[in-house]
C-alpha cells in the first residue's frame, strides 16, 4: 500500500486514479518563491503564441499518472511549497483539488496555481463548477492571464507577461476580494 494514503488514512482503489500530466519538478526555484514541487498538467484550451510550455497544450499528450502517487511523492518532497502548472490547471481541477486535499492531511503546502483565466473569470465559473471552486480554495496564490508574447518581460517576479497578476486568494471562498501582490516581498 501507498505510505502516502496509509498515512492519511484513506485506501487506495484497486484502479489508480489518473491525473494528466506534461511533467514534475521536484525542486524549482522559479515558478514562486523558494523551492518547490511544481505539478505541470496537461491540455491547455489558450493556445498562447510563444508559450513556454507548447509541449504540454495537447489534451492527447503527456502521461497518465496515480493520484495517489504523485501525493506520496509531494508528501516526501523537502519542500513545503507546491505549484500547480501546466498545461491549465483549471482544466484538471477536479484532480488538482484532490491532490492538494490529501497532501494537506499530511502537510502544511503553500499551493501557488498559474492560468491563462482571469481571475474575474474563474469567480463565474466557479460559481456552476464546483471543481473549479475546489482548485481556488485550496489556492494561496494565483498567478492569472494568457501570456502576451507583446507584452513578454523578464522582470515581473514569476510572471511571464506584464498583463499578468499574482493574486492571494486565501481568503476564497469566504470572500472574493482577493488581494493584488504587487511586490515580491508581499508573495511569502
Amino acid at each position: 500500500m501507498n505510505t502516502a494514503v496509509r498515512q492519511i488514512g484513506i485506501h487506495k482503489p484497486a484502479i489508480a486514479e489518473p491525473i494528466r500530466l506534461a511533467g514534475i519538478i521536484e525542486d524549482s526555484i522559479v515558478d514562486g518563491p523558494g523551492v518547490r514541487f511544481v505539478v505541470f498538467v496537461q491540455g491547455c484550451p489558450h493556445n498562447c503564441d510563444g508559450c513556454h510550455n507548447q509541449q504540454a497544450q495537447n489534451f492527447n499528450g503527456g502521461f497518465n499518472a496515480d493520484i495517489y502517487k504523485l501525493v506520496d511523492k509531494i508528501i516526501r518532497a523537502k519542500t513545503t511549497k507546491l505549484t500547480f502548472s501546466g498545461g491549465e490547471p483549471f482544466c484538471s481541477a477536479r484532480e488538482l483539488a484532490k491532490v492538494a486535499k490529501l497532501v494537506r492531511e499530511v502537510k502544511d503546502v503553500e499551493i501557488i496555481t498559474y492560468t491563462g483565466y482571469l481571475f474575474e473569470k474563474l469567480l463565474e465559473m466557479a460559481k456552476t463548477d464546483k471543481d473549479i471552486k475546489e482548485l481556488l480554495s485550496v489556492t494561496n496564490y494565483l498567478v492569472d492571464g494568457k501570456f502576451e508574447k507583446d507584452k513578454k518581460t523578464l522582470d515581473w517576479f514569476y510572471r511571464g507577461s506584464s498583463n499578468q497578476r499574482i493574486f492571494d486568494i486565501t481568503c476564497y471562498p469566504n470572500s472574493t476580494k482577493a488581494r493584488l501582490i504587487e511586490k515580491r516581498e508581499d508573495l511569502k
